[in-house]
């Protein structure tokens, strides 16, 4: 509904930032006025009755005017050249690799130097895990953050940070960071002057003066960490007071509830999109908002700020697209792309964690059944929007796809979830996993898993025991698993060392702020006399770096791997095989995956069930042509293989 009030003040801003509303500002101004209006909507649903919600209000619009002042000719040039080409994250052409910059190259210099590794392999996309500053042996990784806007000298600085991005930009490559939205570290500014006494950060956490409503909050909340942080609250001595702490007691959960908090965090989301973010990944959004009696997770007023995000950055900086980091069940996890009138209008990409879990289900079964039954919910993801697909990455894998998937599937949910936590922690007989269990909750049993890509596919201990044939199954369900995730859809996203075959690296033990989190044994220091190994045809390196270079490159050969919401998925013929059609326009692509330790066998009628008829297929991945057979004949895909079908004719 048009209000003049609010395009009054609006037009009455513009001009007192001297925009220049039919010159070089000018798409800027049709931004703001055409979202202007429902930036104030959803602000007033979060803060309307504040008793500062005018002040707030006025705040946050000169913050957007003045953000998209700074912002660099250059990349608002990325801007106009990103709006032409639609949703460009949807795009066949982009690649991603996540990585610990001090563990992979020192420090941001280092990085800088490795470039080129990254475009031997074909990646043209990073995500830096945390860069800025946080207290060593107090961090989480990087996500406990004592300063958004200073580079932690660990990593080098800020200079360093924006010279590696201006190189990445010359290159055409696309950088993601992350934003902690959910807390700070007890470290951070606020978070001293609120333990000094100042009132106005205080109001910036969740502070109480007895347990009593910290209990109430804990009888429905669940422990995230239930062996290294107990609980959600932590006592602080200073002020005799309890502040809550969801995840470890040196985070401070943020209050929302505040609209210059709200304004704080999105002061610090436009200085990175200034910087050149490409996408900015928003760290556990699920958590954001919090209401007694509730879980705090995934609350309807955690997706309007989410929504309100989304619209500032479109005015501001709309050349960055918004990852939503929500780890929840399937049907959750598709509200963060927007439901009813901001469908595909709140995070335009989020990870697609179920899948990521569901294939390594299958690789410990030998079953696709769970993950056949899942991808209802997996293919509601809106138009427009897109996922990244990964088969590792930094954090541990969790089980959290539905009981109904498991059940559909026809196995008993309990019993399902612990065989597969014992087949990756090693203890169930026949595997040659090499991972370890995270999280353990002995209330519930529950547990996530953690180890390296290659370590779960069975290659560490297959090589320490000296056992041919399992290497090569081990280095085939790596190529496997990675296959996949390059072909369903959506921004690939490995993890560093995944590329090379590296497993465990257990060096974390030795490290007093790292050896109570298992993760870090995922999280291997890269050793570039080592990666060297992969100019050498015959080493694990090689293998692994060639193979996953050659999917990469079939994948940006083919326009009909973009995301444009475009897969079918393939009746089960055989329980031992996933399978589904990529279409766009005539180009029809039938991918198929072999999570069997022996040769599994598909009809080619299968072929036939999508409307298609072909009569010949050249497998990408093989370079070899197949002419159709008769329907009771078969296709047969061996052992932990997979194909890439195009039809020719």
């Amino acid at each position: 509904m048009y209000s003049s009030d609010l395009h009054a003040f609006g037009e009455k801003l513009l001009k007192e930032h001297q925009i220049e509303i039919k010159g070089k500002d000018s798409s800027f101004v049709e931004r703001f006025r055409s979202h202007l209006l429902t930036i104030e909507t959803l602000f007033n649903e979060i803060y309307g009755d504040h008793p500062h919600r005018n002040k707030g209000f006025d705040q946050l619009l000169h913050s957007l005017i003045t953000l998209y002042q700074q912002r660099e000719k250059s990349l608002i040039q990325k801007d106009n050249e990103k709006h032409k080409a639609g949703n460009w994250f949807v795009s066949n052409q982009i690649t991603g690799m996540s990585l610990y910059v001090d563990r992979f190259a020192e420090n941001l210099q280092g990085l800088a130097k490795k470039l080129p590794y990254f475009n031997e392999l074909g990646v043209n996309f990073l995500h830096l895990m945390p860069v800025f500053e946080s207290p060593a042996g107090e961090s989480d990784g990087g996500y406990a953050v004592s300063n958004f806007k200073k580079v932690d000298s660990r990593f080098g600085s800020n200079e360093d940070l924006k010279h590696l991005i201006h190189q990445m930009q010359d290159q055409n490559m696309y950088l993601m960071l992350d934003i902690v939205l959910n807390h700070t570290s007890y470290h951070h500014e606020w978070a001293q002057k609120a333990k000094a006494g100042d009132p106005y950060y205080q109001d910036f956490f969740y502070f109480f003066d007895n347990r009593d409503i910290p209990n109430q909050y804990d009888q429905t909340m669940p422990e995230i960490f239930p062996e290294s942080s107990p609980g959600s609250f932590s006592y602080v001595s200073e002020l005799n007071k309890w502040v809550m702490t969801v995840f470890h007691h040196y985070q401070w959960d943020l209050n929302y509830r505040n609209p210059f908090v709200f304004n704080a965090m999105l002061d610090t989301i436009l200085y990175y999109a200034n910087l050149g973010v490409d996408i900015l990944r928003i760290d556990a959004p699920a958590f954001i908002w919090k209401e007694l009696g509730t879980t705090c997770q995934n609350l309807p007023k955690a997706h309007t700020l989410l929504r309100l995000i989304k619209k500032c950055v479109q005015v501001s900086s709309p050349g960055m697209a918004i990852l939503g980091e929500a780890i929840v069940a399937p049907a959750e996890i598709i509200k963060y792309f927007g439901t009813h009138d901001f469908t595909a209008q709140e995070c335009d990409i989020a990870y697609s964690a179920t899948q990521m879990a569901l294939q390594w289900d299958a690789l410990a079964t030998g079953d696709t059944r769970v993950m056949l039954a899942a991808q209802h919910d997996i293919l509601q993801k809106p138009f427009g929007c897109t996922w990244i697909n990964y088969t590792r990455c930094h954090d541990d894998i969790g089980l959290g796809y539905d009981d109904y998937m498991i059940e559909t599937a026809g196995f008993n949910p309990f019993q399902h979830r612990t065989y597969l936590k014992n087949y990756y922690a090693g203890w169930q007989e026949g595997s040659l996993a090499a991972g370890a269990l995270f999280s353990v909750n002995p209330k519930t049993n529950d547990a996530r898993i953690s180890g390296s890509l290659a370590s779960l596919c069975g290659l560490q201990k297959a090589v320490e025991w000296n056992l041919p044939q399992e290497i090569e199954n081990a280095l085939q369900k790596i190529i496997l698993m990675q296959a996949q995730t390059m072909f369903i859809g959506g921004i690939p996203m490995l993890f560093n060392g995944d590329e090379l075959a590296y497993t465990n690296d257990y060096s974390y033990l030795e490290d007093s702020g790292k050896c109570y989190d298992n993760r870090w044994m995922h999280r291997p220091i890269m050793n570039w006399e080592r990666n060297e190994k992969r100019n050498d045809s015959t080493t694990f390196e090689s293998k692994i770096f060639q193979a996953t270079r050659k999917l990469i490159n079939i994948r940006k050969s083919l326009p009909v791997l973009m995301d444009y919401k475009n897969i079918t998925w393939m009746t089960p013929h055989n329980i031992h095989v996933a399978g589904f059609v990529r279409s766009l326009e005539h180009q029809k692509l039938f991918c198929l995956f072999n999570y069997k330790n022996a040769g599994s066998y598909i009809t080619w009628h299968a072929f036939k069930e999508h409307g298609i008829l072909p009569s010949q297929f050249f497998d990408h991945w093989t370079g070899e042509t197949y002419t159709v057979g008769n329907d009771h004949e078969y296709f047969i895909l061996p052992s932990y293989s997979f194909a890439i079908l195009e039809v020719v004719v």
